[in-house]
């Protein structure tokens, strides 16, 4: 459902119900394609395209393919620097569907879309588990460089990854369809409500890894 709300809210998807309501308007007066110039997304099934690494940065913008400095920017606020060893830098061809084409893993194509988002600029920025892929360390070094690139940004992330929920300004749970809570963490904590349990759940988790990962060292 997490998703669907946020297909909904940017207008890719059309409610059968209700209003969707952009600074108190509703959106339906606005046409969807002026309501997505001015937000930058990443959807769970980010696309992995089968062009250069340029190209899969720069589309986000195509009116801006030949900004190299744009893209190397964008590069680095994803921590996708890997691009600068690739064999042919921003020229090399991606995937295996081209003859030369470099595979990439599957960390490195959500850094790649991580890069596309932020090439754009847009007043909203739309995470949809933007760290689904990624290792603890890598999801910390983008959690801090996705706080930089969205100052002074709206930014909406869905994750199950309280380590990056936390960081949020409002949390808003949804359970079923609905919402069930909202608020600060330090305020969900507080309330001890199922946002506070399943917190503990995965935080004792972390802390049980952690010292096997400790023993078998």
């Amino acid at each position: 459902g997490k998703t669907t709300v946020v297909k909904l809210m940017t207008l890719l998807f059309q409610p059968t119900g209700g209003q969707i309501l952009l600074n108190g308007v509703d959106a339906a007066r606005f046409s969807p394609r002026s309501v997505q110039r001015e937000m930058s997304i990443i959807f769970q099934d980010f696309g992995q395209y089968q062009m250069t690494a340029r190209d899969n940065v720069a589309l986000a913008e195509s009116e801006r393919l030949d900004d190299d400095a744009g893209v190397r920017r964008a590069l680095g606020s994803a921590g996708a620097e890997f691009v600068d060893s690739l064999p042919a830098g921003l020229d090399t061809p991606l995937g295996r569907l081209f003859q030369g084409g470099r595979p990439l893993s599957g960390g490195q194509w959500q850094r790649l879309a991580l890069a596309r988002l932020y090439f754009r600029d847009a007043s909203v920025l739309v995470f949809d588990e933007p760290t689904a892929a990624l290792d603890a360390q890598a999801e910390f070094e983008t959690i801090q460089a996705l706080r930089a690139e969205a100052a002074g940004r709206i930014t909406l992330i869905i994750s199950h990854r309280f380590s990056t929920v936390r960081l949020a300004d409002t949390i808003v749970m949804l359970e079923g369809g609905q919402i069930t809570e909202s608020g600060s963490h330090e305020a969900l904590l507080a309330r001890g409500g199922r946002y506070a349990e399943l917190y503990e759940l995965q935080a004792r988790g972390y802390a049980a890894a952690a010292e096997t990962g400790d023993a078998l060292s």
